[in-house]
């Protein structure tokens, strides 16, 4: 039998004490929401999450004993498996009116369990927001006990989505777009070795414009942070691009 404890398992049994007493267990009004961002075949995307007939963004609460930072690595980690991940805290949303009681009332009526007027999640929610950059083939997504599905999606081709989640992916997007070119992050979205032209293809991506490779290039190899491995002898003819690791990696493996 599940039961709600300080870790805070779910199954759907206890869905109705969940939105009834959570409460006692949460932060109320306050919630995270991750946008947890991959690459690959030249196209950015998603991890989204499935619930009815909708699509979703991994995400929770703040558990009362718990910092704000501590669990959005907490919640990270749960979807993706993964430690000392990227993680970047991007945006508040909070609409004065975003709170979504038809989505929870119809999704418990699916369930047949009977919807509380009072329940806290009937009331207004805030969420902070994060945005991760995850390497795709380094992780398994791990769905919750509330979920039916995980699956990533481009950001140029998204599903139908629960509540305002289509409009923090539209201001992840743009946030992405402006940070790159303040600060070296988007490795993170690459295998540990790469080539040049493969970081130089990932940022037009994101940029959704064209560079010019040789300056990008010079860009990128003068911020020191990019090591050169030795080239790989190919027996194929054609060009054989150098391989580049962060270098940062030797001394802290994990990202």
């Amino acid at each position: 039998m599940c039961r709600i404890d300080t870790n805070v398992y779910f199954c759907v049994m206890d869905l109705f004490k969940i939105y009834s007493e959570g409460d006692k267990f949460f932060l109320p009004n306050l919630s995270i929401d991750l946008v947890i961002i991959g690459y690959r075949q030249r196209d950015l995307k998603c991890l989204l999450l499935k619930i009815d007939n909708k699509w979703l963004l991994p995400g929770g609460y703040i558990k009362i004993d718990e910092s704000v930072k501590h669990a959005a690595k907490r919640i990270l980690k749960e979807r993706t498996g993964l430690d000392n991940q990227h993680l970047k805290f991007m945006s508040v949303f909070g609409d004065k009116d975003r709170q979504f009681k038809e989505e929870f009332v119809a999704y418990l009526k699916k369930k047949h369990l009977e919807w509380q007027e009072d329940s806290w999640v009937n009331n207004r929610f805030v969420t902070l927001t994060y945005y991760s950059l995850v390497e795709i083939d380094a992780i398994k997504p791990v769905i919750g006990n509330l979920d039916e599905q995980s699956s990533w999606f481009s950001f140029d081709n998204l599903p139908p989505m629960w509540m305002d989640h289509s409009s923090i992916l539209t201001a992840a997007r743009n946030r992405l777009k402006e940070d790159i070119q303040q600060e070296h992050l988007t490795y993170n979205l690459l295998p540990d070795k790469f080539t040049m032209p493969e970081l130089h293809q990932l940022h037009q991506t994101i940029l959704g414009e064209k560079l010019d490779r040789s300056r990008f290039q010079k860009k990128m190899l003068s911020s020191g942070i990019f090591e050169r491995l030795p080239k790989l002898q190919k027996e194929s003819p054609g060009r054989n691009p150098y391989q580049y690791c962060i270098k940062s990696k030797k001394t802290n493996p994990q990202r």
